[in-house]
């Protein structure tokens, strides 16, 4: 195997700003052939229903469904494939599903409410969302994690329906994401998957109900379908590839950090791994880590691909600078693999998830930590969080103005209201005034 030279930007470089803006460029949720295929394939189901369904399921997935009914599996399904793990298998399932709803319970909002002077009354009611579809990879890749990570906010929101798709190529169903399925408590499991049951679980069809939220991880046609159905159904983000941000001040292992960097390189060869330091020496002593270590890894190919195509090393001055940097990037996982993580975190605004410290492994985060592996990708940190609780719960603003509150806030709106020449406004809120 060649060796492998990183790619090495020099944050000083008076071209840096432009490098750095072409590596994290990605844009492939905009690909016009895509779009149009996608487009009709949701047509095909909101026009032809469990028929459409059927059809996608049997070509895409090579079946011979002949009901839309012969999709569903059941409850018992779901408990003999958790039956028929390892005991090692269970215990890891049941660890990582414990610290989930443990930490999930911390992000619950609650109602509220306060009374004024007058007795008017403001507040916020929160309630669950009524239905869930969650959308899981299904065939030979196996995520029981994304289960879990999806499955247990939503319940622990109070969810009374989570209805979960998984498609299986040729009929087989993998144990594991069933178990987790089963462990979680979802509600109903449907065997289908593509950008055809994106569209079953937005619009509904004669067997599949139509749900009010759609969660999950899928490939590009998934990812475009929830873009489409997006308002005729909530979303929690249109996801691009995995990626990594490592800041190290030298001082770590530097087979740590190569291994760290593989973690997320491995998923595929578009996933981005970026190491930042301040240290040259410890930057080239990373590189060739990833020249021992890559050998040995199964998944080297798709990983060499990654680091080729998508990563990044990149030289600063100081770490103030690398937080600097950070927050351009604004990354999906981020490591502070420094003395000081609590210290730099103080300049980090952007970022999905924060691993602190040497010791913390962004594959922990991935799999039993307890926050959510559902992250914002694609710089998306700027604007979004990861997925929690408070994503399957929906908030109503409460008034209940007194009398003497209508009195005075009725002056108030409608002087507001002819002002915007709305006179039915005005003389709704002028009836109540005294």
């Amino acid at each position: 195997m060649s060796y492998l030279n990183m790619n090495i930007l020099d944050a000083t470089s008076i071209d840096f700003s432009e490098r750095l803006k072409k590596l994290l460029a990605w844009n492939e949720v905009d690909d016009l052939d895509i779009q149009v295929k996608v487009l009709n394939i949701i047509a095909d189901v909101r026009n032809k229903g469990d028929q459409a369904i059927i059809e996608y399921t049997n070509r895409f997935d090579h079946r011979d469904i002949k009901q839309a009914t012969e999709l569903e599996l059941s409850k018992d399904k779901l408990k003999s494939a958790w039956e028929k793990l390892s005991l090692e298998q269970s215990q890891a399932l049941k660890t990582a599903a414990d610290r989930i709803k443990a930490y999930a319970e911390h992000q619950k909002l609650q109602s509220w409410q306060y009374t004024e002077e007058d007795g008017t009354v403001l507040g916020q009611k929160v309630s669950p969302l009524p239905s869930v579809g969650l959308y899981v990879p299904g065939g030979k890749a196996a995520y029981p994690s994304s289960v879990l990570m999806n499955a247990i906010p939503a319940k622990v929101a109070g969810v009374k329906e989570l209805i979960m798709v998984v498609p299986t190529p040729n009929g087989y169903a993998n144990d594991l994401v069933l178990a987790a399925a089963y462990l979680a408590g979802v509600d109903r499991v449907f065997t289908m998957g593509g950008a055809q049951a994106v569209a079953a679980l937005a619009y509904g069809t004669e067997t599949i109900p139509a749900v009010a939220k759609i969660v999950g991880p899928g490939n590009i046609y998934v990812a475009t379908a929830k873009k489409m159905v997006f308002g005729q159904v909530g979303i929690d983000m249109i996801a691009g590839p995995s990626e990594i941000l490592v800041i190290c001040d030298g001082k770590t292992n530097p087979d740590w950090i190569a291994m760290d960097l593989f973690s997320q390189a491995e998923h595929d060869e578009n996933a981005q791994s970026i190491l930042i330091s301040n240290d040259s020496d410890f930057l080239h002593a990373v590189e060739q880590s990833i020249n021992s270590l890559l050998p040995t890894m199964e998944r080297a190919e798709i990983i060499r691909a990654s680091l080729i195509g998508r990563g990044a090393f990149i030289k600063v001055d100081n770490l103030k600078q690398a937080a600097e940097i950070a927050n351009i990037i604004a990354p999906e996982h981020l490591e502070l693999s420094v003395e000081n993580p609590e210290i730099l975190s103080e300049s980090i605004q952007h970022a999905g998830a924060i691993f602190m410290g040497r010791f913390t492994a962004e594959a922990l985060g991935d799999y039993c930590a307890g926050p959510n592996h559902v992250l914002p990708t694609s710089s998306t940190a700027r604007f979004s969080s990861p997925l929690g609780v408070y994503d399957f719960q929906k908030r109503s603003s409460i008034i209940n103005c007194s009398e003497t509150g209508a009195d005075t806030l009725g002056k108030t709106a409608s002087i507001l209201a002819r002002g915007e020449s709305l006179t039915a406004h005005a003389r709704s809120a002028e009836y109540r005034i005294k």
